[in-house]
């Protein structure tokens, strides 16, 4: 990885960082007003748009490309990483923690490793796929 590939790798994980953290606490915010499966949901379409919007800005080149279809292969590769994190999270809160009888904050617990996960995935499919250049 190059000197500026690897700032740019820096750049959208500090991005995806705080669009991490825009996610963990809506989530916590959605989880007051529906079930836990649906707030994970809810807040990582928070957490994206607020992704999308940074990374578009900050961290990669302009692509030339329109907005709107930037902002739909956001989407796509954002499809495959909340299922990761979907699965991750939910799979650890509701059935591995209690196996364990893992019970310190599990849900947030789960939340915050399923977060994680897609990092490097979605940081290649939004170079190579949602920013790249015309």
């Amino acid at each position: 990885m190059s000197k500026s590939a690897h700032s740019e790798f820096i750049q959208f994980l500090l991005v995806g960082g705080f669009a991490a953290l825009v996610n963990f606490l809506s989530r916590i915010e959605f989880s007051d007003f529906v079930s836990y499966r649906v707030a994970v949901i809810l807040a990582y379409l928070v957490g994206m748009l607020t992704a999308f919007l940074l990374s578009k800005h900050y961290v990669f080149e302009k692509s030339g490309r329109p907005f709107k279809d930037e902002l739909r292969d956001f989407t796509i590769v954002n499809i495959f990483a909340v299922i990761q994190v979907w699965l991750i999270s939910v799979g650890l809160a509701e059935y591995f923690f209690p196996y364990i009888s893992f019970s310190f904050y599990p849900e947030e617990v789960a939340h915050l490793i399923g977060l994680g996960i897609p990092a490097v995935t979605s940081y290649f499919g939004h170079k190579h796929f949602s920013f790249r250049k015309i």
